[in-house]
């Protein structure tokens, strides 16, 4: 396993990351939640990424159960604020990011999290206000960094021009992959700019890209797709049209003596940007497969290839977010 500083902190990241989005916040059962942590640190993964709304708080129990068996230098451990926790706990306001991290400590079982990130930008609560709160997080010690997913080059800029002169937004996490490439434009040039590292999400979109899913037939009894509490997104990836493009990607993956998995990973890895791919898995032998892409180093024909199958198929531009909006509110 190979790693990549995350941006300007000092901390250092496994290529490959695990993550709990639909996995271990319900969909996967608990004795399998601790097989795959367990595999992840066998195959040399030592950054996990979760968020408190995962399973409202289940992803977070989960993992501080788990995890309290491994010292805690031994991993980086990431979590998110923002979607509601109940009918009246959401945003970014100074009570919230004060009383939601508290509850994620104690979920964790940890006094202090490496990377506390924004999942969304909150546009009712000035950002200043937001920025400030964070700051008064790493400065109890309860961060050592601070971080945001999916917000618009706009929003970066704010919190970048709000944060207090002790802190500063160290990592970005878009979704992204050879099937959605939004962020491959001013997103990742602004991070860059700013020395932020990108850690991005579903860079399998979802298992499609691995090959499991074929154009005209049901999906596996044992996939994400058929499983109730984990298909609520990647119903939109299961087009003919995708499924029939990433099938072309068969005799590139061969060609190249990597598996689909294997393809996709390095694919995203290839850019500088990034500092980690976040996966998820169901099974142990699915986190060591994925694990192996660290280190690979795809050819410019390899790479040429990859873009010659995909076709016009592949999200290009920049695109809001699930549960993102542009806007941004200022203090009066």
């Amino acid at each position: 396993m190979r790693f990549r500083k995350l941006g300007s902190s000092d901390l250092q990241v496994s290529e490959i990351s695990l993550g709990s989005w639909l996995t271990y916040s319900g969909g996967v059962e608990a004795d399998q939640t601790a097989a795959c942590t367990r595999a992840a640190f066998d195959a040399g993964i030592t950054f996990f990424d979760t968020a408190n709304v995962y399973g409202r708080g289940a992803a977070e129990t989960a993992w501080g159960e788990i995890l309290a068996d491994y010292p805690r230098d031994e991993y980086v451990l990431a979590t998110k604020v923002y979607f509601p926790m109940s009918e009246t706990d959401r945003g970014l306001s100074p009570a919230q990011i004060a009383k939601q991290i508290d509850a994620s400590l104690q979920r964790l079982r940890t006094d202090h999290v490496d990377l506390y990130q924004c999942h969304r930008f909150d546009s009712r609560t000035p950002i200043e206000d937001t920025m400030e709160a964070l700051a008064e997080v790493v400065r109890a010690g309860k961060a050592r960094y601070l971080g945001f997913s999916e917000w618009t080059p706009d929003q970066i800029r704010a919190g970048l021009e709000a944060a207090p002169s002790d802190v500063t937004l160290v990592s970005s996490q878009p979704q992204y992959s050879m099937l959605w490439r939004a962020p491959e434009g001013e997103v990742f040039d602004l991070c860059r700019e700013h020395d932020i590292s990108n850690i991005v999400w579903s860079p399998l979109a979802e298992g499609v890209l691995t090959g499991k899913y074929l154009p005209g037939e049901e999906v596996p009894v044992d996939s994400r797709a058929a499983s109730d509490e984990m298909n609520g997104f990647i119903k939109q990836k299961l087009t003919d049209a995708t499924l029939e493009a990433v099938q072309r990607l068969r005799p590139v993956a061969e060609g190249a003596g990597l598996s689909m998995a294997e393809l996709a990973l390095a694919w995203v890895l290839r850019r500088p940007e990034l500092a980690s791919a976040i996966v998820g898995a169901s099974r142990p032998e699915q986190v060591h497969a994925n694990a192996k892409a660290s280190g690979i180093e795809l050819t410019p024909d390899t790479l040429a290839a990859i873009d010659e199958a995909l076709g016009d198929v592949p999200v290009t531009g920049y695109r809001l977010a699930p549960g993102a909006s542009e806007e941004i509110a200022h203090r009066s």
